[in-house]
């Protein structure tokens, strides 16, 4: 079993596929998807990424039954280089999605359960959307530890406070369609549909200008904890920056000679 990678047009699809563990990923699967994020964060032809799973869930999180016991200290491995961080026994550095500094869109296609770091995952994507039979949760404190790679950051900022810990304090699950009441995923479809929709949303993303949308997704991650007069001058360095690009001249006289624009990323 492994992480499948399969390119269609500018979209990178990664498939988690370990169904025996319910998509729980070891150490080298781990970076394995780590790799393929890589690939498309430095590969300027691919525009959009989906990540999903196969079966009955999306990811688990990590293999606890192949995380092998510390071999140094938190601080002596937390220092280390991340290699050797992940070796040492820090195991929540082998996919911290944050780090990575992909300035592409990434959409999470929850199939099915998405529980503790498999939850944190799709929280790192700038879209979501999940299938009838997804759930989400972060159960961490029931085993007496928390979330390792952001997932109660990213869920206090995607939903309201008190629900969000409630998520958190308890570890209980919600279902598809609180999700979707909630606005922690945008859509909502059939199993069999899932990565066709998500698919269909990467071709309407790849349809606009690429060099706005990675500016769209810069906003998006630099403007959490501006406040709102600092947010909207780096909106305006953005409009800036964009201003006088040849796509943005292009999307001015397509609208104008009412056709579809052709963009190049220039």
């Amino acid at each position: 079993m492994s992480i499948d990678a399969t390119r269609e047009g500018s979209t990178l699809l990664i498939t988690l596929n370990r169904p025996e563990s319910l998509n729980a990923l070891d150490l080298d699967h781990l970076d394995a998807l780590r790799d393929e994020l890589c690939r498309f964060r430095d590969d300027p032809t691919l525009l959009v990424a989906v990540l999903t799973g196969t079966d009955k869930a999306f990811c688990v999180g990590t293999d606890l039954k192949q995380v092998p016991d510390p071999r140094a200290s938190f601080a002596e491995g937390y220092f280390a280089p991340r290699r050797e961080s992940v070796d040492a026994g820090v195991y929540v550095r082998a996919l911290t999605v944050s780090t990575l500094d992909i300035r592409k869109p990434l959409i999470a296609a929850v199939n099915g359960y998405a529980i503790g770091g498999g939850m944190e995952l799709a929280l790192a994507a700038d879209l979501r959307i999940a299938s009838e039979s997804a759930s989400f949760g972060l159960p961490e404190a029931r085993w007496a530890s928390v979330p390792g790679i952001g997932g109660v950051s990213y869920l206090l900022r995607s939903i309201p406070r008190a629900v969000a810990m409630k998520m958190i304090l308890t570890g209980d699950r919600i279902d598809a369609s609180e999700a979707l009441r909630l606005g922690l995923v945008s859509d909502v479809c059939d199993s069999p549909a899932l990565v066709e929709r998500a698919m269909e949303l990467a071709a309407r993303i790849e349809a606009n200008g690429p060099l706005a949308v990675q500016g769209l997704k810069q906003l998006s991650d630099r403007t959490d904890d501006m406040s709102l007069s600092q947010s909207i001058e780096l909106e305006q360095l953005m409009w800036g920056l964009l201003r006088d690009t040849e796509d943005r001249l292009e999307g001015r006289r397509a609208f104008a000679e009412r056709r579809t624009p052709q963009y190049r990323g220039h």
